[in-house]
C-alpha cells in the first residue's frame, strides 16, 4: 500500500467528509498545530479550531481510508504533550467533491 495519493482519489474509493470534536488536554498542547500535520501527510483538507469549552472541533474530508487513519489518530495519538478522553464524530457523509483547498487552523 505504497504511492497511493492522487491514485486513490480516482480509485473509486469515495470521498468522505466529517465532523470531530476531541475532549481532554487538547489546548495549549499545540494540538491543532499536529491535527494539521498530520492532515496534510494523509492528504486530508478541513480545518481546526479550539472551542471556548476546552476541546478542539473541526472537519475533515478525503478518501475513506484515510479519514479514518486520521479517524483512529485524533482518538489515540494527537499531540505529543495532548491527553485524548474521547474523540466524537458526527455528520459523516459522502461527498462528490472536496470543499475545502487545504486543512487550516481556524482562530
Amino acid at each position: 500500500a505504497g504511492g497511493v495519493g492522487a491514485a486513490a482519489m480516482a480509485d473509486g474509493e469515495g470521498l468522505v467528509s466529517v465532523d470531530y470534536e476531541v475532549h481532554g488536554k487538547v489546548q495549549g498542547v499545540f494540538f491543532r498545530k499536529y491535527t494539521q500535520g498530520e492532515a496534510k501527510r494523509l492528504g486530508l483538507v478541513g480545518w481546526v479550531q479550539n472551542t471556548s469549552h476546552g476541546t478542539v472541533q473541526g472537519q475533515i474530508q478525503g478518501p475513506t481510508a484515510r479519514v479514518q487513519e486520521m479517524q483512529e489518530w485524533l482518538r489515540k495519538i494527537g499531540s505529543p504533550q495532548s491527553r485524548i478522553s474521547r474523540a466524537e464524530f458526527s455528520n459523516e457523509k459522502k461527498i462528490k467533491a472536496l470543499e475545502h483547498k487545504e486543512f487550516q487552523i481556524l482562530k
